[in-house]
């Protein structure tokens, strides 16, 4: 599977889940099983690749700012819910996570910013198609600690000054 092939599973399943992570992780399930195996675990291998990548100080406060906090738990499902709304969304989130203000559309914090059961998809669907657990993917894990600079997340003002179009959006 290459990388093109993985963002249409994930648009496909996010389109016909109406954007409700927790439906579109079911359809991702449901797709993954119609493919052997090695494709499974070369989602699984792009999946975990985007989600390390999203391991960074920057975009856990625009996660704060979205979900009004993130402990560490809550920026891991948050993770998993920015890479179902696409390359789009995701790769313009990596690039000014600001940015989110502009590219997301209606947010419904009961369902939004949280795709948990996205993270474990590829992994439902490999231990039904073999009845084993996945084996390693070989992707170098995330780093002990986010990238980037540290950010006081208390610091409603910083935040204000660092996401204006987040803090404007969904927090004024």
């Amino acid at each position: 599977m290459d990388e093109t092939e993985f963002w249409e599973l994930i648009d496909a399943t996010r389109e016909a889940a109406e954007g409700d992570p927790e439906e579109q992780a079911e359809l991702l399930v449901d797709r993954l099983l119609r493919l052997d195996p090695e494709a499974v675990l070369d989602f699984a291998r792009h999946f975990e690749a985007r989600y390390n990548r999203a391991y960074r100080w920057d975009l856990w406060g625009a996660a704060w700012v979205l979900l009004d906090g993130a402990s560490d738990d809550a920026f891991d499902f948050f993770r998993c819910w920015l890479i179902g709304q696409g390359r789009e969304v995701f790769e313009g989130a990596l690039h000014d996570p600001d940015a989110l203000a502009d590219l997301l559309g209606e947010f419904d914090e009961e369902i939004d910013g949280d795709g948990e059961d996205l993270g474990y998809a590829a992994d439902e669907a490999y231990e039904q198609l073999t009845g084993t657990v996945a084996p390693d993917l070989g992707v170098p894990p995330a780093a002990a600690e986010p990238e980037g600079t540290p950010l006081d997340f208390e610091d409603e003002a910083l935040l204000a000054e660092r996401y204006p179009r987040l803090w404007y959006r969904f927090r004024e």
